[in-house]
């Protein structure tokens, strides 16, 4: 595999291979999670092949085990097509001399509802959950990746350089992190997210549980959340939304309904909210917040293009927002963190915070640039982190603003770092 594209990912396939029996690799479609888990197998088998779906489906109902025969580790694409390849696996593992490296599972969906009711065992001590997203500007080779995110968390200052203006940030945001966009001129290349979400709608939407669904409804959906991108909004937000932009009227459950269809097929993934120990008696707020995995959902949703962001700066402002929070989640992936809002009833809000699983986290303010957002932000992040106790949790590991545009990264005299998206990596 000559053409093989490096990904985050990599490092954690390796090492949950060498600690698990099996890896479920989960994902949108096109993010490219077949091309990274095949490039790890020995063997493969793709379970949606035309030529042999058929009788994979049918081998799979009555001898899942058959299909799990090959070199190690064996790459089952698309498994969720025979929910019991689920449990044949974890018998397999339990009774195999080789307990891990066995198997890679790769899925763009939950199992069906129905199907879901034939998977028996959690696959805990025997799976390890892997989720991939569209790549990260540092991935698809965007950023100079000058900056660490693991090194800053080891105290280390910010500095390098950025090559992205605000018209390539732009174009960035609407061509998105799709890996098929690579090798693309950037014309077709701006084309291929409307291509993509015609097919969730039109094509993916009814085979999802077999229940037939309205296309024009999802649509319509679907653009409510990109218009609330990075907000805390709740079912009935985007009720009242479909009334006034798109004249739709439906009932909370409907709206619910296609709104967790979504989260399935990982188009949405949604933001929980931070939860630390504070000083002040402020409370603090627990909505999700919304957010596509990719922005260029948004925008093709929407209906803009690049020349729509540049003459729409708070526009522009919200889906930078969305293509930060992609790239931060895939660093944060890989440093063995989550990332989390935060906003408390005295309306303090910090648009994400890196939170490792050994205690220590950082606080992120994303603005697209300029000296004043810049500043508003390092104001914000000072006033939260005076806020938390530190007598009861440690102090933040960094603060910055991660900005759209900017020459350098450097960090201000006060300790914060101001941080261009194009320098950032892992």
């Amino acid at each position: 595999m000559t053409d093989y594209i490096p990904r985050v990912a990599d490092s954690q396939m390796e090492d949950l291979l060498e600690a698990m029996g099996a890896v479920l690799v989960q994902g949108t479609k096109w993010c490219g999670k077949t091309t990274t888990a095949a490039h790890h197998a020995k063997s493969k088998l793709y379970m949606d092949d035309p030529f042999w779906k058929k009788q994979n489906l049918a081998i799979g109902a009555t001898n899942p085990q058959r299909l799990l025969e090959g070199n190690t580790p064996r790459l089952i694409d698309e498994w969720e097509l025979v929910p019991q390849l689920w449990d044949a696996a974890r018998f397999e593992i339990d009774h195999r001399d080789e307990k891990v490296g066995q198997f890679i599972f790769t899925g763009s969906a939950t199992p069906k509802e129905k199907d879901r009711k034939q998977i028996f065992h959690s696959g805990t001590g025997r799976f390890a959950w892997l989720k991939m997203r569209p790549m990260s500007l540092w991935e698809s080779g965007d950023s100079t990746g000058d900056v660490s995110l693991a090194e800053l968390f080891n105290g280390k200052s910010a500095d390098g350089a950025s090559h992205i203006d605000i018209e390539r940030l732009a174009y960035l945001t609407c061509r998105g992190g799709w890996p098929g966009v690579l090798k693309m001129k950037e014309k077709p290349a701006l084309k291929v997210a409307k291509s993509y979400l015609d097919g969730v709608i039109n094509s993916d939407l009814a085979k999802i549980d077999d229940v037939k669904r309205d296309p024009q409804l999802m649509q319509r959906i679907i653009r409510s959340l990109a218009r609330n991108q990075g907000g805390q909004i709740a079912i009935t937000t985007i009720q009242a939304d479909l009334m006034q932009n798109e004249h739709e009227s439906r009932n909370e459950e409907t709206i619910a309904e296609y709104v967790n269809i979504l989260k399935n097929i990982f188009l949405e993934e949604d933001m929980a909210a931070w939860n630390p120990n504070l000083r002040s008696k402020a409370s603090i707020r627990t909505s999700d917040t919304r957010y596509f995995v990719d922005p260029s959902i948004a925008t093709a949703a929407l209906g803009i293009g690049l020349n729509d962001l540049l003459r729409d700066l708070n526009t522009f402002g919200f889906l930078f927002e969305t293509l930060a929070v992609r790239d931060l989640r895939v660093f944060a992936d890989a440093i063995d963190g989550t990332v989390y809002h935060y906003r408390d009833s005295n309306k303090l809000e910090c648009d994400a915070v890196i939170h490792l699983r050994n205690g220590h986290y950082g606080l992120v303010e994303i603005k697209l640039g300029g000296d004043t957002l810049i500043e508003n932000g390092a104001a914000t992040l000072k006033k939260l982190a005076k806020t938390i106790d530190t007598t009861r949790m440690p102090e933040p590991s960094f603060l910055m603003v991660l900005t759209g545009i900017g020459n350098y990264a450097y960090q201000r005299p006060d300790g914060i770092a101001v941080v261009p998206i194009g320098s950032l990596r892992v």
